[in-house]
């Protein structure tokens, strides 16, 4: 009755407010999750992604019902795309100048191996050598985020997502507190270390915490390393854009298409770099991109079943532990044996 009422004083309600409301309880359930996993992670010292991912399979059932469905599918994509360009604020070109043209050709090369043994180890399936080679060269779970945003959606590519965020951060972690106590051993030198934890640590939170271990000089230098692999993030994701366009079966005098959330990602980076942007609203927008990034690795969770990451394989934790050490060793060399990165 009350209903009808309000439909006869104020007539049948608009589209957009039926949609919002549609998407509404599934927003909710992802955003708990991720204040639940942010609670967890800052009290246990626990990464935030993990937590969030692994707290939403358990509310998997609960995501598959028709009232909550369509506002996990909306976090889990244009949520995530909204965050992932918001990450522009984070590219910052003055990091890159600071480490010379010898650091910054060490990193891009580091960068550049690691995608393409992640391609050559994956063998037929590209798109999943890409996904996981590229978060492992830039920036874990982000850089994972931002490239599957990037390929055609399907089913197995959520679930190589979430298998790909759960072994990048779990090794992040673990390499938080191996790395710079075998570095030591080695007898790497404090600028050594630094530019090693840089280079080949996957999550800028674990790269700040394992600099820290050794001193405050070599977390701000592993840090710097680490923002130039971040600050080429746009760069591989311009380049994902042109494969997977010329892959498709599209006529040649089309355009190729440019996902807006790029656009975004590109003019918040150039915003920030001519300091139009300034630091209060960067730090705003940083914050914003984490939120949605939480969120939406919520929803991917939920939408996934631990029976189905379960069947990912063994093959797969081989390929993201193998580029991780492939990683680790290029970069100790690089550290020892290139002149001019210090």
């Amino acid at each position: 009755m009350l209903a009808q009422l309000n439909r006869a004083a104020f007539g049948r309600p608009s589209p957009l407010l039926s949609y919002t409301r549609s998407l509404y309880p599934g927003v909710a359930l992802a955003a708990v999750i991720g204040l639940a996993a942010l609670f967890l992670s800052e009290h246990y010292s626990a990464p935030v992604m993990l937590l969030a991912l692994l707290i939403g399979m358990v509310f998997n059932p609960l995501a598959e019902e028709a009232a909550v469905a369509p506002g996990i599918t909306f976090s889990s994509k244009p949520l995530l795309r909204a965050g992932v360009a918001l990450l522009g604020v984070r590219v910052s070109l003055s990091d890159i100048a600071s480490l010379g043209v010898a650091g910054f050709g060490a990193i891009a090369g580091l960068l550049g191996g690691t995608i393409l043994l992640g391609l050559l180890l994956s063998r037929r399936d590209w798109q999943s050598g890409v996904l996981t080679g590229g978060a492992v060269a830039i920036c874990g779970a982000s850089a994972a985020l931002a490239i599957s945003a990037c390929l055609p959606k399907s089913k197995a590519l959520e679930q190589e997502t979430l298998f790909t965020v759960v072994a990048v951060t779990a090794l992040s972690t673990l390499a938080m507190i191996v790395y710079p106590v075998a570095l030591v051993q080695f007898g790497f030198s404090e600028a050594q270390t630094a530019f090693v934890l840089g280079a080949s640590i996957h999550d800028v939170a674990q790269v700040v915490g394992a600099g820290l271990t050794v001193s405050e000089e070599t977390a701000e230098l592993a840090t710097l390393v680490k923002m130039v692999r971040v600050s080429l993030l746009p760069l591989v994701l311009c380049v994902l854009i042109l494969t997977v366009s010329a892959a498709g079966k599209r006529d040649r005098t089309q355009k190729i298409p440019v996902p807006g959330f790029l656009i975004v990602f590109f003019a918040l980076a150039i915003l920030a770099n001519a300091r139009v942007l300034n630091e209060e609203m960067a730090d705003f927008a940083a914050g914003a991109s984490k939120w949605l990034l939480i969120i939406a690795i919520s929803a991917l969770g939920a939408k996934t079943s631990l029976r189905s990451l379960a069947s990912a394989g063994g093959a797969k934790v081989i390929r993201i532990g193998g580029l991780t050490l492939a990683l680790l060793a290029a970069s100790a060399l690089c550290a020892c044996f290139l002149p001019g990165l210090f």
